[in-house]
């Protein structure tokens, strides 16, 4: 029985050998592992700095662009009341002009008679200014004498001259 018991410490050492060899194998090829995992991670930490660095700037460059667009539209907000204003002007202007238009088309349909005279008594004027000029032109222009058929020419004499349509 003791050989048995031999026979079963030396197949229980077998046995452990195996485990710890196969232990060593799966630890070792564990370690190949575990090396390129941590290059990985290096390579990710490199990148996440880069991003970070990325990330900080992008936040700088929003943040000024985000005051600057509050500057612009606090100047564009003045931009638009003064255009308001300018739109209010203009409609008080609109406003005075209608009034005004309106108050002349009640003073012409008022003094539309009136008007009509003086319409009439200008055209009398302009009837006897035209009649002045003419009878001036008259007047000063020489008399024809006679025709000369042969050279095709007119031989004109002076004509008296006259006074208040008299003859001197």
């Amino acid at each position: 029985m003791e050989v048995i018991l031999y026979i079963a410490a030396i197949i229980a050492a077998i046995g452990f050998l195996v485990l710890c060899v196969s232990i060593g194998m799966t630890l070792f090829s564990l370690k190949s592992i575990l090396n390129s995992l941590a290059g990985t991670l290096a390579g990710i930490e490199g990148q996440m700095e880069g991003i970070t660095r990325e990330t900080t700037s992008l936040l700088t460059k929003t943040n000024s662009l985000a005051e600057d667009i509050q500057d612009k539209s606090k100047q564009l907000n003045s931009v638009v009341h003064a255009v308001k204003g300018i739109g209010d002007s203009v409609n008080g202007l609109n406003t005075s002009v209608q009034q005004i238009t309106s108050s002349i088309s009640t003073n012409i349909e008022q003094n539309e008679e009136k008007i009509a005279q003086v319409v009439q008594w200008s055209n009398v004027a302009m009837g006897i200014a035209d009649k002045w000029k003419k009878r001036k032109i008259i007047e000063q222009a020489p008399e024809v004498v006679r025709e000369d058929p042969s050279s095709y020419e007119t031989v004109y004499e002076d004509k008296p001259k006259r006074k208040w349509g008299r003859k001197k």
